[in-house]
């Protein structure tokens, strides 16, 4: 079995910044790429920022420059650094990991429950 935690969600002004991270824990052999994708009412889930296990970086056009995507292999862990909010920016955002169990077994990818950002104007 395999849990996603994802914390550091909230609420916060217009121009403020948050940092969220997402924990993976259980039976994991390897990680491969780790994601943070987001959802705002009433429209389709997008990739926000991915990192690979070389740590390559890409982002979404509407959060380049603002927002830093990084990882801690020790610790099984991504972060999203968000700066400079917008109250577009405001979303359930998913942590999106592409993991295998064993050395054997095909990878796959497992999501996070999603964590709340709302950015006030």
């Amino acid at each position: 079995q395999v849990q996603l935690v994802e914390s550091g969600g909230g609420l916060v002004q217009a121009g403020g910044s948050l940092r969220l991270s997402c924990a993976a824990s259980g039976n994991i052999f390897s990680i491969n790429a780790m994601a943070w994708y987001r959802q705002a009412p009433g429209k389709q889930r997008e990739l926000v920022a991915a990192i690979t296990g070389g740590s390559n970086t890409n982002y979404a056009d509407s959060v380049k420059g603002r927002f830093t995507i990084s990882r801690d292999n020790a610790k099984n862990t991504v972060y999203l650094q968000m700066n400079s909010l917008k109250p577009e920016d405001t979303a359930v955002y998913y942590c999106n990991v592409d993991l295998a169990r064993t050395v054997s077994s095909p990878y796959f990818v497992s999501w996070g429950q999603g964590i709340q950002v709302t950015v006030s104007s």
